[in-house]
């Protein structure tokens, strides 16, 4: 279980990473779609990685960066 844990960790960590360099690099928009679930995604897994470790600030803030993703994918996904 440990294990699973802490991949969720760095797997979030690392797709959170990704997602922010191609925004910065101009290949996302922050309304792109994957950079959208990049965020929602990478914000779950380290919901669940900083929650297992009881680091409560730090889940706190993932559960706001899903918050506040989530809403503009949705938009994306309906529009569709």
């Amino acid at each position: 279980m440990n294990y699973l844990i802490e991949s969720l960790g760095w797997i979030g960590s690392l797709v959170m990473l990704i997602a922010y360099i191609l925004n910065l690099r101009g290949r996302w928009t922050n309304h792109h779609p994957l950079y959208l679930w990049f965020n929602v995604v990478g914000g779950v897994f380290l919901v669940i990685n900083t929650y297992f470790h009881q680091a409560y600030a730090a889940t706190g803030l993932e559960v706001v960066w899903v918050i506040v993703a989530l809403p503009s994918l949705l938009k994306h996904w309906r529009i569709r």
